[in-house]
């Protein structure tokens, strides 16, 4: 296994590209469903080549991927989903519809009707919980993935320990432990899951998701996949090491995912690791720091290295 650390500084002299247009973004997309067991699943997509599925996180929806679908749609057809419970995809009733194992056959789904006839692959990009899926199905479903993006979401591994383990951590979860209690959702609103949006505009598209959304289901993912106290390191479980090139991306200022959750990440890959760091940025780096990630992901995509 080979591994390339990178910790870079946003500085605005060393970024090398400008900030990539996404006027009219929704616009230039097109929509289509997919269906696993019956449940609608959305997505929007931009660009022809290698298909490159998008999932995101808590609270979102396809649009948090804007800046790099724009600067992928060149080369690639990039994907973006909408996780079932969220904007205009199904909404089942039920914590046992939110299990890791059905939220990774939406993925599957979506790769098997969108890619091609012979090389049913795909390149995943996840953030958050669309993180955890992206690593669920690159260990469960390897012959479908090729590369790996996952932004700040440490594998699952290195969570289960860092809450064993780590009372900081342990105390930044307090968020996914109130999110578990049954009447959790009554407390949402779209306007309060919104908050983190920084641009007016931008903001009310997702005000307006957010209330196509349904917040029960939303929270579902975590009474269905969040570890619960007494917090364990998991010693049972095989090891099933990611088989595929993975990239890494971690805002250093995420305070609901401590940067210790990284460590030994390496151990469960048996492939290229690149970590890039990037402080100053919170959780939701996909935006926060919109032109490095993408700078940095389109050219690692583009590069022709092996995969073992």
């Amino acid at each position: 296994m080979k591994i390339s650390l990178a910790t870079l500084t946003l500085i605005s002299s060393f970024l090398l590209t400008t900030t990539a247009s996404v006027q009219g973004v929704e616009s230039q997309v097109e929509h289509g469903y997919v269906k696993n067991n019956g449940v609608k699943i959305h997505y929007a997509s931009l660009g022809t080549g290698p298909l490159v599925i998008m999932i995101h996180g808590f609270p979102d929806f396809w649009y948090t991927w804007r800046y790099q679908m724009k600067g992928l749609s060149n080369h690639f057809r990039t994907v973006a989903v909408d996780l079932r419970g969220y904007n205009l995809s199904d909404k089942p009733k039920g914590v046992d519809q939110y299990s890791m194992d059905i939220l990774v056959q939406d993925i599957v789904s979506v790769i098997r009707q969108l890619s091609g006839p012979v090389d049913q692959k795909a390149i995943v990009v996840g953030h958050d919980w669309g993180g955890a899926i992206a690593w669920s199905l690159a260990m469960n479903e390897p012959d479908l993935v090729e590369r790996l993006v996952i932004c700040n979401l440490p594998h699952l591994r290195g969570l289960r320990r860092e809450l064993s383990n780590n009372p900081e951590q342990q105390a930044n979860s307090q968020y996914a432990r109130n999110f578990q209690q049954p009447d959790a959702h009554n407390y949402l609103t779209a306007e309060r899951l919104a908050e983190w949006v920084s641009n007016p505009n931008d903001r009310q598209k997702y005000i307006t998701a957010f209330k196509r959304s349904d917040f029960e289901s939303m929270l579902n993912y975590y009474k269905a996949n969040y570890p619960r106290p007494p917090y364990t390191v998991d010693l049972r479980t095989p090891v099933i090491k990611v088989k595929c090139p993975v990239l890494m991306f971690h805002g250093l200022d995420d305070q609901a995912l401590l940067p210790s959750t990284l460590n030994n990440t390496w151990d469960w890959i048996d492939n290229e690791l690149t970590l890039v760091t990037i402080p100053n940025i919170g959780h939701f780096i996909q935006q926060e720091a919109h032109q490095r990630v993408t700078q940095v992901m389109r050219r690692w995509l583009l590069e022709s290295s092996p995969s073992n």
